[in-house]
């Protein structure tokens, strides 16, 4: 591996033995993503992150851990990462599983793969969902996670994750409750606030996450569990194919 590491001949190095910290990492995907994980790992100095938006001319090899945060938009680039013996590899695994995205693909899974939910507005959250597509490889993420300064839970290898599916369905259902004209969008979202302590209301949610992104994990979800709490409501569907916010910006002057 060719890396520009200070001390160490590779990751493996840094996760068996803990000798030192500087690694090379590369983010790949959207730039906004890209930017709320570079902010999350910005607290050391000693990473050199590099970005790229997925050119296939792009040498992985060079880089000892790698970050894809719209894989489950494109599994098909695991073929890329397949062969990077023992690097750590973290894909977005939100509308897929990497068993589902192993299972697609012909190569044999060399690299240590682990899904993130990758989602706009997730990267940031103090704690991460990880799941893992090998589980006897947990003391090397445990490891590695606290070297990134990541504090994570782990979780099973299914479609949506945990955070995803419960957020995602109670948008679903607050959709149901303004299609039915029970009530407005920032009744609704007031609500929920001042109801549950949520953060936001389940239409700011959505807007922030995007309802391109909800409506297509809840697609994926429903598709894989047949859970009729899953199932998209009409009006989110109208949203998703106008592409619509719920909340319209004010125009300025």
């Amino acid at each position: 591996m060719v890396a520009k590491l200070i001390g160490c001949e590779s990751v493996k190095k840094i996760i068996l033995h803990n000798e030192c910290t500087n690694m090379k990492i590369l983010l790949i995907g959207e730039e906004n993503r890209a930017a709320e994980l570079r902010a999350k790992l910005s607290g050391n100095t000693d990473f050199e992150i590099d970005y790229t938006d997925g050119d296939e001319d792009e040498d992985y090899s060079d880089y000892d851990v790698l970050f894809d945060l719209n894989f489950d938009d494109d599994p098909s680039s695991l073929a890329l990462y397949a062969g990077l013996k023992e690097t750590p590899v973290f894909v977005s695994a939100v509308k897929t599983s990497l068993a589902e995205a192993v299972y697609a693909t012909e190569a044999k899974i060399r690299c240590r793969l682990f899904g993130i939910n990758a989602l706009p507005g997730f990267l940031s959250n103090p704690i991460w969902e990880i799941s893992l597509l090998r589980k006897f490889e947990t003391p090397e993420l445990e490891k590695l996670a606290k070297i990134l300064g990541i504090e994570y839970l782990p979780v099973e290898d299914r479609v949506g994750m945990v955070k995803p599916r419960i957020i995602f369905m109670v948008i679903n259902e607050a959709c149901y409750t303004l299609q039915e004209g029970t009530a407005n969008i920032e009744d609704i979202d007031m609500a929920m606030k001042l109801g549950t302590n949520y953060p936001y209301g389940p239409f700011e949610w959505c807007d922030k996450i995007g309802v391109t992104q909800v409506f297509e994990t809840l697609a994926s979800i429903y598709e894989d569990t047949k859970d009729e709490r899953y199932k998209i409501c009409p009006l989110l569907k109208h949203k998703y194919l106008r592409n619509e916010p719920f909340y319209r910006k004010k125009a300025t002057t």
